[in-house]
Order: structure tokens, then C-alpha cells, then sequence
């Protein structure tokens, strides 16, 4: 079997795949594993951009481990392959929710956690912000529980699968509230001149800008009493499947032909941009389809150093003559306490940089980097970027602890692979 991701960039050939329905199948393959010499990794469902679930020895598909194995009054414990979309559900049919989450449901959650996706949000940090326990298979095939307080809590919530398969995650949840979801147009020099103040504004800021334009389209959520005022299914249609993904898909495979027309393209999606508001329960409201395939670098930055970033980003893009589509998209997340959280121990931006799948452009993608690691930034550990050990060593206060607690629990690499080689040594 050849695994292949979501973005169809990373391909690898495993020997031997299993699909565990239980805690202890999963102790079964990480035991015959060691016991063979071979290597073993947990995939989730492939949308990370970089090999961080590659392997050539036992890949373990997660799709038999879903469900829940606990409810508690603010907590569920779900098996690790469960798919976040999953996840929302059950939470709803409960009356829960999570407190905030990322914009992709297909990823399994421990899969998410792993590579540290965050979403945004002013208050609350991403998904490994609101774990309260893990269960995870070691090296040496024991089960060990983690909990708040203890390093392997902190170490392996944001693990890259380095220090044990996941089984379990336990969240914290809270009943189940609305969101108010504004989108509007605004210029970019203007967001720049008001960063803090849409920051600190709004619990939830999401915004993109458009290469080749001034225009950026701004999405805020905050929270809402009620009552609900959903978007007519009209409206989602048109919005989510044709105008973000049929018409954009087409302006993508239209500006890959005739990369000269693209500045003149996406002056056309600015003005299309228009103001829209509407009150959903909150995971439809932190979610969103994602249709046209894309490659993606995206770096974390210091809060303070994010319009910097940015006007550095739009200056390269200008500078170089690039002809890029995608939007360019900015979140902000508080500090986080898990060791390898690109937020870890301030408060945190993210710049997220999209290329066409089918025009893949390393140069721009290489500048954005060289910008953002002046700056102090953290690669997303799903997004592609050329970051090793010694750089990472750098930015990570907790990173030498990290790798120590490694060298304890999986001294002969059982979890490694070429990615983890590179970014921890």
C-alpha cells in the first residue's frame, strides 16, 4: 500500500499496515514492531503538508478507533482516531461543545493535537489547549496515562507522535453556545493600523489577505446570547461551495494557465467581497469546506511582531513579481503551556501562506520562512518549511527537555522517521 496525503505532496510505502480497533491492538503492533525492527507510526487522515506520519515499517490506520469511551460533566474521552467532525457532533447531541477549534473537521483528533492545530481565538488556545488527559502507547509497549501537572502531559500533547502512540484524549468541554459571525471587507493598511484593537475587539479573528490588492476579507466570531440566526442554506451554498470553492477552484486552474491575468483575477474576488453576518452554534461557525487543493507553509510569530510580518510578506510578493492566488490568512492564539505549541509562553500570530497544488512555487515560500524566522517564528508542524533541530532548539525554551524525555521513553527510535530526524535530531 502507498499512503498519500491530503495534498497529494507526501507519499510513503509502508511494509506492513494495520487498522487497531482497541488500546490493545495498538499494544500488539508497537510490540511486534520493536520486536521485528521495524518502525511504527499512527497516521491520521493525511492533512499535514509535511512527512511528520510517514513510515516505512508498521503504519497504523486509526479509522476502527473512534468513539467515546467517557462522558464526564465538562470532560469527554474519545478514542484518538475519532474525527474532530465526529467529535462536534456527539458534543451537540449533548448540548457541549469545545471551546474553540480549527477550520478543518476531517482530521482525526489526535492527529490535530499532534501537529498542534490552533485556530484562533483571543481567550482560548487550540485543541492541545483543551486536553485534560492523554492515554499513549510507549515504547516499550506500556500503557501510560498523562495528566495535567506532569511533564509527559506537557510533553507529548504537542508530541509529533515522538514519544508514543495516542489511544485516548480527554477533553475539556463546556455547553454548548452560539457565535456571531461577521464578514467584511477591509483594506489591509487600515488592519494594520488596528491590529490591537481588532484583536482585543473580538474573541475570535480570522482575516486573509489578497495578494496583488489591498483588500482583505475580515471574519470575526463572539460569542452570542441568542436566538440562532443561521445562514439560509441558499446563502451557505453560495458562499462555502460555490464562491470559496467552485469560482475559486476555477480562478486557480484559470491563473495556473495564465499566471499574467492573476493580479487582474484577484482585483475581481476583491470586489466581490461583501459584508455578511449571521449566529450558529459554534462549531459551524469555526469550521469551513476546503475543496481546492493547495500547499501551505504557515509560521507562528511573536503577537508583537505580527504587522511587521506582514508588511514584509506583501512588500516580498510585490518586490519579487510573484503571481499567487491563494489569500495569505492571519489567526491569534494566547500563550500555551505544552512544550512543542508553537504558542508556547507568549501570545502568538500566525501567518499562513497557500500555493496552488498544481503550482507549487518554493521560492515564495522560501522567503516567506526567511522573514518569519528573523522574527523569531515557529514553523506549524503540519505546514512545510525546511527548519531542523538546531534552529527549533532555538525558538523552543522547552525543546532540549523535550527531546531528553525522548531519549527516556524511546531510545531506539521505535516512533522516528525521516521528518522527526530532521526537526529534533
Amino acid at each position: 500500500m502507498v499512503f498519500t496525503n491530503w495534498a497529494r505532496n507526501q507519499t510513503g510505502e509502508p511494509a506492513e499496515v494495520r487498522a487497531p480497533a482497541s488500546v490493545a491492538d495498538v499494544v500488539r503492533a508497537v510490540r511486534d514492531a520493536a520486536a521485528s525492527g521495524r518502525r511504527v507510526r499512527m497516521v491520521g487522515t493525511g492533512h499535514s503538508f509535511t512527512g511528520v506520519a510517514l513510515t516505512d515499517g508498521l503504519m497504523l490506520r486509526p479509522h476502527a478507533l473512534t468513539g467515546v469511551v467517557s462522558w464526564g460533566e465538562d470532560r469527554v474521552t474519545v478514542l484518538a482516531g475519532t474525527p474532530l467532525r465526529e467529535l462536534n457532533e456527539l458534543l451537540h447531541g449533548r448540548g457541549l461543545a469545545l471551546a474553540n477549534m480549527g477550520d478543518i473537521t476531517e482530521q482525526t483528533v489526535a492527529g490535530a493535537i499532534q501537529t498542534g492545530t490552533h485556530g484562533t481565538g483571543r481567550d482560548s488556545g487550540g485543541l492541545a489547549d483543551q486536553v485534560a488527559g492523554l492515554e499513549l502507547v510507549l515504547a516499550d509497549g506500556t500503557v501510560a496515562s498523562a495528566a495535567p501537572g506532569e511533564e509527559l502531559f506537557d510533553a507529548a500533547r504537542v508530541g509529533l507522535g515522538a514519544l508514543g502512540v495516542l489511544t485516548t484524549v480527554t477533553f475539556r468541554v463546556e455547553p454548548a453556545f452560539l457565535l456571531h459571525n461577521r464578514r467584511r471587507r477591509m483594506a489591509l493598511s487600515d488592519i494594520l493600523a488596528s491590529l490591537d484593537e481588532l484583536t482585543a475587539g473580538n474573541e475570535h479573528l480570522d482575516f486573509f489577505w489578497l495578494p496583488h490588492t489591498d483588500a482583505c476579507l475580515v471574519k470575526t466570531n463572539n460569542r452570542h446570547p441568542g436566538p440562532a440566526r443561521p445562514r439560509s442554506a441558499a446563502r451557505h451554498w453560495m458562499d462555502d461551495v460555490l464562491l470559496e470553492n467552485t469560482v475559486f477552484g476555477a480562478a486557480c486552474a484559470l491563473g495556473a494557465r495564465a499566471p499574467g491575468l492573476i493580479p487582474r483575477i484577484n482585483a475581481v474576488s476583491a470586489a466581490a467581497l461583501g459584508d455578511s453576518e449571521s449566529i450558529d452554534v459554534s462549531y459551524k461557525v469555526f469550521t469551513a469546506r476546503r475543496d481546492v487543493r493547495f500547499l501551505e507553509t504557515e509560521y507562528a510569530v511573536p503577537r508583537e511582531r505580527l504587522a511587521q510580518a506582514l508588511r514584509e510578506t506583501r512588500d516580498l510578493v510585490e518586490r519579487m513579481d510573484w503571481r499567487i492566488t491563494f489569500p495569505v490568512e492571519v489567526r491569534v492564539t494566547p500563550p500555551s503551556d505544552a512544550w512543542l505549541s508553537t504558542a508556547y509562553g507568549r501570545a502568538t500570530a500566525y501567518v499562513a501562506c497557500h500555493v496552488y497544488r498544481p503550482t507549487p512555487n518554493p521560492a515564495y515560500f522560501e522567503g516567506v520562512e526567511e522573514i518569519m524566522t528573523r522574527l523569531d517564528g515557529r514553523p506549524h508542524w503540519g505546514k512545510l518549511h525546511t527548519r531542523d533541530a538546531a534552529y527549533l532548539a532555538k525558538v523552543y525554551p522547552r525543546f532540549a527537555d523535550f527531546t531528553a524525555l525522548r531519549d527516556r521513553l524511546d531510545p531506539g527510535r521505535l516512533f522516528g522517521n525521516a521528518y522527526l530526524d530532521q526537526v529534533l535530531g
